[in-house]
């Protein structure tokens, strides 16, 4: 059984969590576990007000797991979210897949994670202007609903699947 990892901070997108989990589930025959991850156990509301209590925090989550979503929302913009970087920087190191939906590409482009592989996001306008100097991967950006590359899985928010 392997683990997928959905991070799920306050204001999540509760429609993109729930239509990417379900495939997975169902796709996967069973092969898959959907566990969620915040920054603490606390309850994490939704876009929707659907209130999650994570199976996580981001200091307790498993060693062996397959892959890490980022799920979008509201509160990528937000300096809490900067807490979320180390969990990006293990999985990325241990060549497990990321994957990042809507708002949540974003924020990888804040931490440079989106300069060396190609990637999409919601608008490559917005995302220069949120990430700065830290986004040097324009010439990368593929205006696209969903881009793959070298594990990282980017989705804007009308791609959640």
């Amino acid at each position: 059984m392997k683990t997928i990892l959905y991070v799920l901070l306050d204001q999540w997108t509760d429609w993109e969590a729930a239509y990417l989990s379900s495939q997975i589930k169902m796709l996967g025959q069973g092969g898959y576990d959907n566990k969620t991850v915040s920054l603490t156990k606390e309850c994490v509301e939704s876009i929707g007000g659907f209130r999650v209590s994570p199976d996580y925090d981001i200091h307790s989550i498993p060693a062996d797991y397959a892959a890490l979503i980022l799920i979008g929302g509201m509160s990528w913009q937000k300096e809490a979210a900067k807490q979320i970087k180390p969990l990006v920087d293990r999985c990325l190191a241990e060549k497990k897949v990321l994957g990042a939906i809507c708002d949540a590409s974003g924020f990888l482009g804040t931490i440079g994670v989106l300069n060396t592989v190609k990637h999409t996001s919601n608008d490559l306008n917005s995302l220069k202007a949120w990430a700065g100097a830290a986004y040097t991967g324009e010439k990368k950006f593929i205006m696209e609903q969903a881009v793959s590359d070298n594990n990282i899985v980017t989705a804007n928010g009308t791609a959640a699947l």
